[in-house]
C-alpha cells in the first residue's frame, strides 16, 4: 500500500495535525522523518498524528518517530497518537512506546 501524509498547523491550541494513511516502513520513515523535523523547526510545537487510515509501521518507522520524538522533546513538546487500529497500538504496548508517546483513543479495526 502506498504512503501518504498530510500536515496542517492550528493556532489554538498551537500544534502541528499530521495525517498518515498507508504503511510507514524502511522505503518512506527517512521521508518522513525529515518533514516531521523541519514541520517542528519551523514550528515548534506539539505534533497530534491521526492514524485511523495507518495500516502498518515496521522497526524504521518507529526509529523514525523516535527521532523526532527526540526533536520535539528539545522544545518541550510532545507528539500524540490519535485512532491508532488495535493491531498498532499492541505494537506501541509491546515495544513499550505507549510509555513515550501520548495515545488518544484506539480505532476499531
Amino acid at each position: 500500500m502506498d504512503f501518504s501524509m498530510t500536515f496542517e498547523f492550528s493556532e489554538n491550541p498551537k500544534s502541528w495535525l499530521i495525517n498518515i494513511e498507508g504503511e510507514v516502513d524502511i522505503f518512506n520513515s527517512a521521508e518522513m522523518k525529515t518533514k516531521l523535523i523541519e514541520l517542528i523547526e519551523e514550528n515548534p510545537a506539539d505534533i497530534k498524528i491521526e492514524c485511523s487510515k495507518l495500516t502498518y509501521i515496521d522497526s524504521t518507522g518507529l526509529g523514525a518517530l523516535i527521532a523526532v520524538l527526540k526533536k520535539i522533546k528539545e522544545y518541550e513538546k510532545s507528539i500524540y497518537f490519535q485512532n491508532l487500529k488495535p493491531s498498532l497500538s499492541k505494537l506501541f504496548k509491546i515495544t513499550n512506546l505507549d510509555k513515550v508517546f501520548i495515545i488518544e483513543g484506539d480505532s476499531d479495526e
